[in-house]
């Protein structure tokens, strides 16, 4: 059961009016988080940007997608896990590739690496050594695609503990 109310562009004062009105117009609609998000401007103005900013990532969005699903098993947001599985699923990951990512591993040598480099961010970044960034860079990751494994971190970090603070799963919403 959700913690926090749902908001809409009637219901939402200031900012987060502002910002349900155009989502609304561009989207037609709103997500759960995004309307539970906007009792703070601050933090669903500070979503929204972050989410468009890693929109430009670096790394491909399969790739992403596996590190975000390494993440939310960790953290333990479903209704974000889930958004994130479907996600890879529509990119083509084929399902054994996603249950590695449950675990944090992959097939392939480079996507484990940088899964394990997002998992090290998450958990203890004091721990990450010059030689995993070297072995990064020779599985082909630019110095950008490595940088940017700490957005996708921050913004997995943001949603699964916002949807978690606000008591919504995939029985109490529509999406992530």
């Amino acid at each position: 059961m959700p913690r926090l109310t749902r908001l809409t562009p009637d219901t939402a004062v200031g900012a987060s009016r502002d910002l349900l009105t155009e989502l609304v117009s561009r989207h037609g609609q709103l997500g759960d988080m995004v309307s539970t998000m906007a009792h703070s401007p601050a933090v669903l103005g500070g979503y929204l940007q972050l989410s468009r900013a890693m929109g430009r990532a670096k790394l491909n969005r399969a790739t992403s997608e596996r590190i975000s699903i390494a993440l939310q098993v960790l953290q333990g947001c479903k209704l974000c896990l889930d958004a994130h599985v479907n996600a890879a699923r529509a990119m083509g990951v084929d399902e054994d590739e996603i249950e590695r990512a449950r675990t944090g591993t992959s097939a392939d040598p480079a996507i484990g690496a940088i899964i394990a480099l997002a998992l090290q961010v998450y958990r203890e970044p004091t721990s990450i050594t010059d030689e995993q960034v070297i072995a990064l860079r020779e599985h082909g990751y630019s110095d950008r695609a490595i940088a940017d494994v700490v957005g996708i971190v921050a913004l997995n970090i943001l949603t699964g503990a916002f949807n978690l603070l606000a008591g919504l799963t995939p029985e109490s919403g529509t999406d992530a």
